[in-house]
């Protein structure tokens, strides 16, 4: 299969190179304004690169009209948040499918008029809702797939991951271009708490800064008080001590959950379940779309 790629010089995008290179297929085409992508020479040395859109465009659309050996069948979509929805219909329009990094739109109804054009098109849109396919996550998903008995399943998360003072200045501390911190930082996290424990019920925000953020969620299954942070000020003791700028913690009734390793081939794995026919679609990331949603719109009490 022949891949096209936007965003190639972020930061998630040489896992999408390892798991295009990994699973066997080519990058044929990438594109993204900034140059700085020598990261494409570990992976494939014959990819046409462009940092104009349009001429990228241009490209993918001559090979749409040219053999079918040289045709883009998947276009792998790493750009800001508020990019993925234009890349998405990019796609489509090229004749591939799409696989397009998390969140996979900012808002619902972005969603859901996607899901029109994928029924029209005959094209396929995935998203990378890679913690689904982690051993720990799923393991969690057996263990407390059935209500808790006599009342709900505590949980207390944390997720603190320290970024210097550049992200506030980038798009990801544009909350109209990222979604804000819940979008961008903590909308994998979201999804896997839907994934395991339902539903959500209620919704309260307690703290909403541009660094900083938590609330608590009824969800059908479970009660979770969440904190999400890029302050380094907000790492624990121990994590300073041994030098880690990122903490992630999930207490389950009492009981903590390790899932701090096992993330290095998730993506590769994505990539596979994909290829094989399966895959995670817009109905899968709508849930944690729309609560994401909702914590953005509340105010903080």
């Amino acid at each position: 299969m022949n891949f096209a790629m936007t965003g190639v010089a972020g930061y998630i995008a040489p896992r999408h190179l390892q798991a295009i290179k990994e699973t066997g297929h080519t990058l044929v085409a990438a594109t993204d304004p900034h140059d700085s992508v020598g990261i494409m020479d570990r992976y494939f040395f014959e990819a046409s690169f462009f940092r104009e859109f349009e001429r990228f465009d241009r490209h993918v659309e001559n090979r749409r009209r040219g053999p079918e050996e040289g045709r883009v069948h998947y276009v792998s979509i790493c750009s800001p948040n508020y990019l993925h929805d234009a890349h998405i219909r990019f796609a489509l329009r090229a004749g591939a499918h799409a696989i397009c990094e998390k969140p996979l739109v900012i808002n619902p109804w972005n969603a859901e008029a996607l899901a029109e054009l994928e029924a029209e098109s005959g094209q396929s849109i995935y998203t990378v809702l890679q913690l689904r396919l982690h051993p720990a996550v799923m393991a969690l998903k057996q263990k407390y797939a059935a209500p808790a008995g006599t009342g709900k399943h505590k949980i207390s998360l944390r997720y603190i991951t320290s970024r210097g003072k550049w992200y506030l200045y980038s798009w990801k501390g544009n909350a109209e271009q990222s979604g804000g911190l819940v979008t961008n930082i903590g909308i994998h996290l979201f999804d896997m708490l839907l994934w395991i424990f339902g539903g959500v019920e209620e919704c309260v925000v307690t703290l909403a800064e541009p660094t900083r953020t938590a609330g608590h969620l009824q969800l059908e299954r479970a009660e979770v008080d969440w904190h999400l942070s890029i302050d380094e000020k907000d790492l624990p003791p121990e994590a300073v001590t041994e030098g880690r700028t990122t903490f992630r913690s999930i207490c389950i009734d009492g009981e903590e959950v390790e899932f701090s390793t096992g993330f290095a081939d998730l993506h590769t794995r994505v990539y596979e379940d994909i290829l094989a026919g399966n895959g995670f679609g817009i109905s899968d990331a709508l849930p944690a779309i729309e609560l994401v949603h909702t914590i953005r719109q509340k105010v903080p009490r």
